[in-house]
């Protein structure tokens, strides 16, 4: 996820401090990747370098000094271009998961590809039942139901993964052990 534009994006509904950026961010990706205080005031830092965002003023309210940021125009126009472009699919399998099964048939005996199956298919399964839990609370706002659906469905993307290497082990650690 491009931090950057997430808070182009956030900021395009009117100037916002860092603060409320990072509160806003926690609401509308609840289960994305937590983002630090830190990273969204770099982040703004070089928004407002790259001419995409500038400072509108600070204020205190009573407490400390806070700046309000807002989106130029190049900033609107750099949120068009980048939410406009298609993403394209992954060209490489970077999922751990499948690291941990061809190194565990790399390492023979030390660890049982089949034991590491089995545990992440556990672990995928509590995972699910997390987010089904939080999808269906009656209090679930639209932004954390689509965020568990989208959650739900790699999930459900890894299991039939598993399920299917698990059937293939026999046959995967014959082709790793004969390359």
């Amino acid at each position: 996820m491009s931090t950057r534009h997430v808070l182009l994006g956030l900021l395009a509904g009117g100037p916002s401090h860092g603060y409320d950026l990072k509160r806003r961010y926690d609401e509308r990706f609840p289960q994305a990747r937590p983002l630090a205080y830190g990273q969204v005031y770099t982040t703004l830092q070089r928004l407002v370098r790259d001419g995409l965002v500038e400072v509108e003023g600070t204020d205190s309210d009573g407490g400390p000094e806070r700046t309000l940021y807002r989106s130029t125009t190049e900033g609107a126009r750099e949120l068009a271009r980048w939410a406009g472009e298609i993403t394209p699919p992954a060209p490489f399998v970077t999922n751990e998961i499948f690291a941990k099964v061809v190194v565990s048939i790399l390492v023979d005996d030390t660890v049982d590809p089949a034991t590491v199956l089995r545990e992440q298919r556990a672990a995928h399964m509590a995972r699910m039942r997390e987010l089904t839990a939080l999808k269906s609370d009656p209090g679930a706002d639209l932004t954390t139901v689509l965020s568990a659906d989208y959650a739900l469905a790699h999930l459900d993307a890894d299991l039939r993964w598993m399920t299917t290497t698990a059937t293939r082990l026999t046959t995967l650690t014959a082709e790793v052990n004969a390359a």
